[in-house]
């Protein structure tokens, strides 16, 4: 099963030519982790759309006039949303190990085992 992603609209993954475009290597980790926890059946493609939508919808009306739409952001606050409905993680640690991984220097993506 694999995630129903010819979507249109502002829900819709950036693209160029067809193809997905991240501009950053957190973007396109956001993209696989929601991916693959939809293959997994955490959670519903539809219940993911519906967040994500939601969160599009929060940020239009709240954006400053002339900022760049933040799409995987977005994505990844949709995919916060969906796990904190489910349970299967609480707002609280989100937020703990999201400013943990803040703390850490530039160019460090893997974890430390050594801790």
């Amino acid at each position: 099963m694999s995630a129903p992603l010819d979507i249109g609209g502002p829900a819709a993954p950036p693209r160029s030519n067809g193809e997905l475009v991240f501009a950053e290597p957190w973007e396109s980790r956001a993209f696989g982790m929601a991916v693959t926890l939809y293959e997994a059946g955490v959670f519903t493609w539809p219940e993911f759309q519906s967040a994500l939508i939601a969160r599009i919808t929060a940020w239009t009306a709240s954006r400053e006039h002339g900022e760049l739409y933040p799409y995987y952001r977005l994505w990844l606050g949709a995919l916060e949303d969906v796990l904190a409905g489910l349970c299967a993680v609480s707002r609280d640690e989100v937020i703990t190990r999201a400013q943990a991984l803040a703390r850490r220097s530039p160019g460090h993506d893997h974890r430390d085992h050594a801790r």
